[in-house]
């Protein structure tokens, strides 16, 4: 039974449900978008999310438009990616799924091509993550994180203590914790992810945990610290193949 499981527990919830998605889906070809309050990045696998339980738990800590998501928007979301994503053709149906919720509360979903990160050196990655983290600063959840693994094998997450995290991040921790390490919160406040490259020691191996693109290495990496990290992307990247 999933998280959401209870939304279908009455009759009512049911043709709320059912109202909600002739709302949100009515006439695509007439309805357009307003201007975008959040979109999220979602990498598919065969038709698939396979991470769809973790990214919708993560989207019920988001705020948009100044509120959380109603039960009624995260049951459309999870229900039209496991009903209709299923049944579509697409160009890749490896690609990526966008979910698109506008000022005015409207959604919709559509799917595109994944093209893999063309700049992975830390620079890059760093510059990735300070963008997400201002995303958090409105949304609550940064679809992007940045990572390390020190030198002396800890492995750590530019978030704050309690803050909630974006899907693939949370399965990131249950990777570590496979290996007997929990992933260290190491963001101190408001403190931008400058402050937590500048915190590392020199044997650190930078990584970005990301919705769309899964754990990724920075580019140059060696030694026992990069070998943890690579296990981290390979773990989530299985999901994928």
């Amino acid at each position: 039974m999933s998280e959401l499981d209870s939304f279908f527990n009455s009759a009512e919830e049911c043709a709320a449900y059912e109202a909600f998605c002739a709302e949100q889906e009515r006439g695509l070809e007439k309805f357009t978008l307003a201007e975008p309050a959040l979109v999220c990045r979602w990498r598919m696998a065969r038709r698939g999310v396979p991470l769809l339980n973790r990214h919708i738990r993560a989207l019920s800590h988001r705020v948009v438009n100044g509120a959380p998501l109603t039960a009624n928007m995260l049951s459309w979301a999870k229900q039209h990616v496991e009903w209709s994503l299923a049944a579509g053709e697409y160009d890749d149906p490896n690609g990526v799924l966008m979910l698109v919720i506008d000022v005015n509360g409207d959604a919709l979903m559509s799917v595109g091509p994944y093209e893999p990160l063309a700049d992975c050196s830390r620079a890059a990655l760093v510059s990735r993550a300070a963008a997400a983290r201002a995303e958090e600063a409105v949304a609550a959840v940064a679809p992007e994180l940045l990572g390390a693994v020190t030198a002396d094998g800890r492995v750590l997450l530019a978030a704050r203590e309690g803050e909630p995290l974006c899907g693939a991040a949370t399965l990131v921790e249950q990777l570590a914790s496979t290996r007997g390490r929990a992933v260290e919160r190491a963001l101190a406040g408001a403190g931008p992810v400058e402050e937590f490259i500048a915190g590392l020691d020199g044997g650190a191996v930078v990584f970005l945990v990301s919705d769309e693109h899964g754990v990724v290495v920075e580019s140059g990496a060696a030694g026992r610290a990069a070998e943890s990290a690579q296990f981290l992307s390979q773990g989530v990247a299985k999901l994928f193949a």
